[in-house]
């Protein structure tokens, strides 16, 4: 498994389950409501397993890809999208089913995750999969899987977040579980060199 192609995985989601509200019979009401409460729990739980499980990683070891200028600007923007998309969210829920007020928010939160979508495929992911080891990508599938899965049935609730503070504590947090697990799965499988073997940090020519 790998967190990228899960994540990958829940946009493609996202996009459908919005293509079925455009294309679905605007007076059946129950209908929309029912769509719309898949899709809001699947857009809820995807960015709160990501700032639990995705961006503190992309903090520490992210660059900056594509048109990102750096890494601290793509992981802010990306926070920022989900704070917005929250927001529209919860318009949605304040309004009558099928109302024009309900419409007006389900095509701002459209709007908003699908410019998140494409950047966040353009920029955060393109640059994980250059700086993450594989064994790294797939402790955090398996943890974010983990996570959906558990509260799948659940209506979440997640604060917005300061994209600054959230940065600041991630960077200043110590190596996550996750990466631990990585790195200590990387250990395992390279090999012992015995006391025979050359140090191959000592170059031939100071031998």
């Amino acid at each position: 498994m790998d967190i990228c192609e899960i994540i990958l995985d829940q946009h493609h989601q996202q996009r459908r389950l919005f293509a079925a509200l455009e294309e679905f019979p605007r007076d059946d009401l129950d209908g929309l409501a029912a769509i719309w409460r898949q899709l809001e729990t699947l857009l809820e739980l995807h960015a709160e397993a990501e700032e639990r499980y995705y961006y503190p990683e992309l903090v520490k070891i992210g660059t900056g890809a594509a048109d990102a200028e750096s890494n601290v600007e793509q992981i802010g923007d990306a926070l920022k999208d989900h704070n917005e998309l929250r927001d529209a969210i919860g318009r949605v829920r304040e309004a009558p089913t099928g109302s024009e007020a309900w419409w007006t928010a389900v095509i701002d939160a459209n709007t908003t995750n699908s410019d998140h979508m494409a950047e966040e495929e353009r920029q955060d992911l393109a640059d994980f999969r250059q700086q993450a080891s594989l064994e790294l990508r797939h402790e955090l599938a398996v943890r974010f899987l983990k996570h959906v899965a558990q509260h799948q049935g659940e209506r979440v609730t997640a604060e917005n977040v300061d994209p600054e503070d959230y940065i600041d504590d991630a960077a200043m947090s110590p190596r996550s579980d996750a990466e631990l697990a990585a790195s200590d799965k990387k250990a395992e499988q390279t090999p012992m060199r015995s006391s025979d073997d050359p140090d191959p940090s000592i170059k031939a020519s100071d031998a």
